[in-house]
């Protein structure tokens, strides 16, 4: 949904790609960086091949590859930058990290906050957003799309400086 948002942003649309993606090529700004939107159209939990095939396909070191990603550990609809770092449990990166080999990749990470009560993480993941968080997703995606932005034209450093300190 970042990903949609930041493509409505810049007026490009997804095709269909090779890698089992969608993918969308773009520049930010005149002159600006040259990106490659990519959302895979595997499960989340399987997305390392299509992300693997991308790196590949494109020639991006993983240093450049930015992966977007829910987040339990960060309060809902925050949003946080990083580079590196382990899977946490979550089963997406743990499939990226090993298609990729590395864990040496840039996460953008949207809170979602823990699960109430006793409920089971994969069902909460998995369920749908609930009134009070569809109000505020809006927002959360723009930023989310800003974050992406951020690390293309200012750099990660500046970018964390940004998010981490606004929030």
């Amino acid at each position: 949904m970042v990903l949609d948002t930041l493509a409505d942003r810049v007026g490009v649309g997804f095709k269909s790609h090779k890698t089992n993606s969608v993918i969308a090529e773009t520049r930010l700004g005149v002159g600006g960086p040259k990106v490659v939107l990519a959302k895979p159209l595997s499960f989340m939990n399987t997305s390392g091949g299509p992300v693997a095939g991308l790196a590949k396909f494109f020639d991006i070191a993983p240093s450049h590859i930015i992966v977007v990603h829910d987040e339990l550990d960060i309060t809902v609809h925050d949003v946080r930058i990083k580079q590196g770092g382990g899977h946490a449990g979550h089963n997406g990166l743990r499939d990226i990290i090993a298609a990729l080999g590395t864990q040496d990749f840039i996460r953008v990470r949207i809170g979602i906050g823990r699960p109430p009560g006793q409920q089971e993480v994969s069902d909460f993941v998995l369920k749908d957003f609930s009134a009070t968080e569809k109000k505020e997703l809006g927002v959360t995606l723009e930023n989310g799309a800003d974050a992406i932005e951020a690390i293309l034209v200012d750099g990660l450093v500046k970018a964390q400086q940004k998010f981490h300190s606004a929030n």
